[in-house]
């Protein structure tokens, strides 16, 4: 009797599962989804579209699929049924959408690595408050008043070591500048401190599994990352400890104000405090060691450059130390800056998924289907910017007569994303590559070492480091420098 039972309910779960089946692909066909093929089983197409290719292109992925089947289709990627979006008008109505009809949706092994209370992954009231805490502490007032200084400060201790007629790796020495100023900025730890040395190793560590295959076995890179995220997440819960026992009044760094300003538990300031290293490090660097790059090989770009921040230099008075008011006067520099996030394009795409069943442009998405706006794909399209593949920061500039159309209030370009999920740290970045650039072409010459170019795979990444061969235009005074830094700071 038992046996005749267990096999009658055998046959009802295969029924049941037969008539949902059924049921899901009749509803599929009613749909009418965007054209595209789902790839091979389980699988889909993720190795293909996830295949190394020049940051400087969509890959031929993206190039195959959007001639084949337009700027929107679908596919199967990251073990899940999905819409691709290259298509600009599409890209926006996602992100104006968020937590009304799409939300984040990151796959699960990114938040095993980053925490599950990492900005990153967070959705609804939690990301804002998150979100509402980390623009608070990058405000305005405070980007003039305190991290304009420190930026200038961590700008000058990378460049002042690079010696005369060197090879240095570029896109090393942008690692280390913003890795410096951001555990300075975190948790006021010092440049080269042996404890800040030993929390980059094992940050290098965990940026590697970051980016790995979710493999959690010995010897992976991911197991490893996992292994340091334990180590640093150890560092950081000592410092609050640490901080909690003294209770300063004037610890002023990110740490010591969540900890006087929130209500976050342990655990949430932890993910935190991690996620905000991650993100304020890696995306400033690349982009940096792209602007590096692409100036290398627009000896224009870099005369005017040159131009404007002398104008600047020569404007000083007193005190040698950058002021806001110069900083806003770089209009070239911000040029710069945004053909850098256009053509190199330091965040590829987003991961969404829809909330409800929504029709765009004909095309149905199921609720429940992952969505990746492909930022990217905007930003290299030649009916949107005139020929996307060249590096013209003249195209920015309010009147040009060699750069076209101006794109400056652009709604196509999103280098931060956009909607409730706009980078916090925007307005940081900017202000970190600006005065890279401004110490950068007034002390220095430079040029490739070695042949290299940005790959996206998908992160970007410069195969060799990218290697360039520096002279010295006039000496960088580190000492005198950090001592007028010092006396600025005393005189506030």
């Amino acid at each position: 009797m038992g046996d005749l039972w267990g096999l009658e309910f055998s046959l009802l779960l295969i029924s049941l599962s037969l008539i949902f089946f059924n049921l899901c692909r009749r509803k599929r066909n009613s749909l009418n989804l965007p054209p595209g093929k789902m790839g091979w089983p389980f699988l889909g197409e993720t190795i293909a579209y996830l295949k190394p290719y020049p940051a400087t292109t969509i890959g031929k992925f993206m190039e195959q699929h959007i001639s084949r089947y337009g700027k929107i289709y679908k596919s199967h990627l990251f073990g899940e049924p999905t819409i691709v979006s290259a298509d600009a008008g599409l890209n926006r109505f996602i992100l104006q959408n968020e937590g009304r009809l799409f939300e984040c949706s990151y796959p699960r092994s990114i938040g095993g690595i980053l925490g599950k209370w990492s900005m990153l992954v967070l959705v609804g009231e939690m990301h804002r408050d998150m979100r509402i805490i980390s623009l608070n502490f990058l405000s305005n007032a405070r980007l003039k008043t305190h991290l304009l200084r420190e930026v200038e400060k961590h700008t000058l201790l990378v460049l002042s070591s690079w010696i005369d007629n060197s090879v240095v790796c570029a896109q090393d020495e942008a690692k280390k500048f913003t890795f410096n100023l951001m555990a300075e900025h975190i948790m006021s730890l010092e440049p080269g401190n042996p404890e800040t040395e030993q929390l980059k190793k094992e940050y290098i560590t965990f940026m590697k599994g970051v980016v790995s295959a979710p493999l959690n076995f010995p010897g992976t890179a991911y197991r490893k990352a996992l292994q340091s995220r334990s180590t640093i997440l150890k560092f950081i819960e000592e410092k609050m400890e640490e901080r909690i026992r003294r209770s300063r009044e004037d610890d002023d760094d990110l740490l010591g104000w969540v900890l006087k300003n929130s209500n976050l538990s342990k655990e949430q300031i932890l993910d935190l405090v991690l996620s905000l290293l991650f993100a304020g490090h890696e995306t400033s660097s690349v982009a940096i060691a792209l602007a590096i790059y692409f100036l290398q090989g627009c000896p224009s770009a870099v005369q005017q450059l040159r131009e404007e921040h002398m104008e600047i230099a020569g404007g000083k008075k007193r005190e040698r130390e950058l002021s806001w008011d110069e900083y806003k006067k770089m209009e070239f520099t911000q040029c710069v800056i945004s053909e850098t996030l256009r053509l190199g394009n330091v965040v590829r795409f987003l991961h969404r998924k829809a909330l409800k069943d929504v029709r765009y442009k004909g095309y149905d998405i199921p609720c429940g289907w992952k969505v990746l706006p492909v930022i990217a794909a905007v930003h290299l399209d030649g009916t949107l910017f005139d020929q996307p593949w060249h590096f013209n920061p003249w195209r920015w500039l309010q009147s040009s007569s060699r750069g076209g159309s101006n794109p400056t209030t652009n709604t196509h370009f999103m280098p931060f994303g956009g909607g409730p999920r706009l980078c916090a740290g925007s307005e940081l970045a900017k202000l970190e590559m600006a005065v890279f650039i401004h110490h950068l072409v007034l002390n220095f010459n430079w040029s490739l070492a070695a042949s290299d170019q940005a790959y996206a795979f998908p992160f970007v990444d410069f195969p060799k480091g990218l290697p360039v061969a520096v002279n010295r235009l006039q000496k960088i005074d580190r000492q005198n420098f950090e001592n007028d830094v010092v006396d600025g700071a005393e005189r506030e």
